[in-house]
């Protein structure tokens, strides 16, 4: 991740709004978080906020906030990062 500070705000259920404020900039997404995808990447017992953060942080690590979809569900990320999936199992045992 660069000098992104990223503000990451929940929604309803499985339904998050996300802002990045970068050096002046904002751009806002909204993330869907399909029903059992945290469990299958190992992030069953930690909150979903808890993963969007992290997939942002992933995401950010690769991509400025302006190339990142308006609106997208999680499980879409590993078709542009095909690593994603296996690098978020990594990142979950990650605490803190």
């Amino acid at each position: 991740m660069r000098d992104e500070e990223r503000v990451v705000v929940s929604g309803e259920a499985g339904l998050y709004e996300v802002e990045v404020r970068s050096r002046g900039a904002v751009s806002a997404h909204r993330v869907e978080v399909p029903t059992g995808y945290p469990e299958k990447l190992g992030w069953g017992e930690r909150p979903e906020l808890e993963i969007v953060r992290e997939s942002f942080a992933f995401l950010l690590e690769r991509e400025p906030a302006s190339s990142i979809l308006p609106s997208f569900r999680l499980d879409v990320i590993s078709r542009y990062f095909p690593e994603y999936e296996s690098e978020m199992k990594r990142r979950s045992g990650r605490r803190g």
